[in-house]
């Protein structure tokens, strides 16, 4: 079995759990997740089964779509619901719809933001959850981020007595966003502290809400012999990639990992970026500029040897 698998991940479980139960439902080790999920958000969770574990990384690298709440009026330690209240501070009168758009559409294009201390980035060869979960603190590093499109999506809620303030919102963004640290952000710009009360990913690596199946269905599939039908093909992990269709002799140079000039591919130039090559209708290696051969490619994945 080879393939991508649109899982839809609910609630509770971490991004490991679904690989295990995948593993002993689909009777195979070589499974892979393409982009965690926290226990707490539920959403598409790309997974890669068999050959397709060579394409993890460039899922991991692709855009995401999430639909969500911000809620004003105090911060957590997690910054979302599930973490201990740090600060609070009750939003006494509603604000407009113009004030939080404005707030908003600030977050569009490339930001930069300190990851919170419970997440997964490394300082010194240590997780940041783990100094949380020992109550110490150490500096992190700024990063970047890219917002594609950041809107609110509903009415805003304020509640006079929980002097809070409310709203859902739905963002595109690329590798590496906190969406909890962008909710916490939008609350410092309108002057409150702010946590992320809800989330859930709507797309991931080109997989959407509508293709995704839940761990029991995937399990009722398999049952009746038709999860096959689920997969997608290998090929859709490749799509960010400029694709480059081979013949069969220069394919019997590349499924040896050779070295190659540029005009070899048919191209009118030196790419400046990794290429798919196909053979066939199927991808077959990544190849990427070789910086020290002159006009040469070289290999930086064989995703195939045979067709």
């Amino acid at each position: 079995m080879e393939g991508l698998l649109p899982l839809w991940k609910e609630r509770g479980m971490t991004s490991h759990d679904c690989v295990f139960k995948l593993r002993k439902t689909l009777h195979t080790k070589k499974i892979g997740h393409g982009g965690t999920l926290d226990p707490d958000v539920d959403g598409v969770l790309p997974i890669c089964i068999g050959k397709a574990t060579k394409v993890i990384e460039y899922l991991t690298d692709s855009g995401k779509t999430y639909k969500g709440e911000i809620t004003l009026g105090y911060s957590t330690t997690t910054e979302d619901k599930s973490g201990e209240i740090v600060e609070q501070r009750a939003v006494t009168e509603a604000l407009t719809e113009d004030q939080i758009d404005e707030a908003m559409a600030a977050f569009v294009g490339e930001i930069t933001q300190i990851p919170p201390m419970y997440s997964a980035v490394k300082v010194n060869g240590r997780r940041l959850y783990e100094y949380a979960r020992n109550n110490e603190t150490v500096e992190r590093p700024v990063r970047k981020a890219q917002i594609y499109r950041f809107e609110r999506t509903s009415e805003i809620h304020w509640s006079k007595e929980a002097g809070t303030v409310s709203w859902r919102f739905e963002v595109e963004c690329g590798k590496g966003t906190y969406v909890r640290t962008l909710a916490v952000d939008t609350g410092s710009k309108l002057g409150y502290p702010a946590h992320m009360s809800d989330l859930t990913r709507t797309a991931s690596a080109g997989m959407n809400e509508s293709q995704a199946i839940t761990l029991a269905e995937v399990a009722s599939y398999m049952e009746n012999g038709t999860i096959e039908e689920y997969l997608l093909p290998i090929e859709t992990g490749v799509t960010k990639f400029k694709q480059v269709d081979i013949d069969e002799t220069v394919w019997q140079k590349v499924k040896n990992g050779m070295r190659l000039d540029y005009q070899v591919f048919g191209l009118s130039e030196m790419p400046s970026e990794e290429i798919a090559l196909f053979y066939q209708g199927k991808v077959v290696s990544i190849y990427q500029p070789n910086p020290k051969e002159k006009n040469k490619l070289k290999p930086s994945k064989v995703l195939r040897n045979e067709v």
